[in-house]
């Protein structure tokens, strides 16, 4: 697969740089933002987007922002703050979001009262260390799905969870680019996923730049797809775990996985640890963002293809019940149901629950 990282530091020039997704497949355009309001307005309007993204994405920026703060330090705390506030700001439901900017701040924390330049260095080596785990993360997500298909496999994905929503590999799609590093073919359907098409526009580009056999579907044929016994086994990302085991991902993956149980077909959901919102009791306290009608009517279209006025509802997010998910593929195992107790336990056993 491609070396080329989705978010990185450009250290020199202090900034956080990114491919503008809003351009694929169509167009590659590389980014290098610098102030706070650009890296809100990325986050924002998905530029950058995916969940561990959005999460290293908000840590570099916070980074690159705070190198410009010339200020004392009760200044400079002050600022700071204000500007993890205001990027927190920038999209609700992605718990990365919120868990990468408090990393920044306990980090500078650390450093509090040693001066303004040992907190930017501080802040320096947190945005490099997220940014690192998300790759090592990415890779084991990769190795444990891995172990739950074959070679030959077909494999249906909806939105995209793969190198472009992370640093790199993925979390949905870690096991299928692992997978072909290693010589394996799958066939994989991948949903357009309306109505942002984040399938057809970005699974469906990195897969086919990786050589993955890749067929396009509409999100309504993946009834079809699986009837057909075409689908061996469901790979999607999230945004955030509750502590029961429920999620909440793109809009439409709900309906793939309600799919999913009537045709005994796994249905298998790659999250990282960092997404596991262990303060949220289930997916009914999930927060789900709600974005424009154009992109429903007018977004895609050279004329509006819905009449003026109508009612658009336009959720970003559905909530998947943990009944419905046969496994749950973390960076230190794989969880199987009950999910409120497999989770901790493999949390646990790593020492990272607090």
């Amino acid at each position: 697969m491609s070396e080329r990282m989705t978010v990185a530091l450009d250290e020199t020039a202090k900034a956080l740089v990114i491919i503008d997704q809003t351009l694929l497949p169509n167009e590659e355009r590389i980014l290098s933002l610098t102030t706070a309001e650009d890296i809100w307005q990325a986050i924002h309007t998905l530029q950058v987007r995916g969940a561990p993204a959005i999460g290293v994405a908000a840590a570099i920026g916070l980074y690159v922002v705070s190198w410009r703060f010339e200020e004392t330090e009760d200044i400079f705390w002050e600022k700071l703050r204000q500007t993890k506030d205001y990027l927190a700001t920038a999209r609700p439901t992605a718990v990365n979001l919120f868990w990468a900017l408090n990393r920044m701040i306990q980090a500078a924390e650390r450093e509090k009262n040693k001066g303004s330049e040992k907190i930017k260095l501080a802040l320096q080596q947190e945005a490099n260390t997220i940014w690192q785990e998300d790759i090592e993360v990415c890779h084991k997500l990769g190795e444990y799905g891995l172990t739950l298909i074959k070679d030959g496999d077909g494999i249906l994905t909806h939105c995209n969870a793969g190198s472009l929503a992370t640093v790199k590999y993925g979390t949905a799609l870690a096991p299928i680019h692992l997978g072909r590093e290693r010589g394996m073919n799958f066939k994989v359907y991948v949903d357009e996923t309306r109505p942002l098409l984040q399938g057809a526009r970005l699974s469906a580009y990195e897969l086919q730049a990786d050589g993955v056999d890749t067929t396009l579907i509409c999100d309504n044929m993946a009834s079809v797809v699986m009837k057909n016994g075409w689908i061996q086994a469901i790979f999607v990302g999230c945004d955030r775990v509750a502590a029961n085991g429920d999620i909440a991902n793109k809009i439409g993956t709900n309906t793939v996985a309600i799919l999913a149980q009537y045709y005994h077909i796994p249905f298998y959901v790659c999250a990282p640890t960092s997404t596991i919102d262990w303060q949220c009791a289930d997916g009914e306290a999930i927060v789900i963002e709600q974005r424009s009608p154009e992109e429903v009517s007018k977004m895609w279209y050279q004329k509006p293809m819905a009449p003026n006025g109508v009612n658009i509802f336009n959720p970003a997010f559905d909530v998947t019940k943990h009944e419905l998910i046969t496994a749950i593929i973390t960076e230190y195992g794989i969880a199987y149901p009950p999910f409120s107790e497999t989770l901790r336990q493999i949390v646990l056993k790593e020492g990272k629950q607090k």
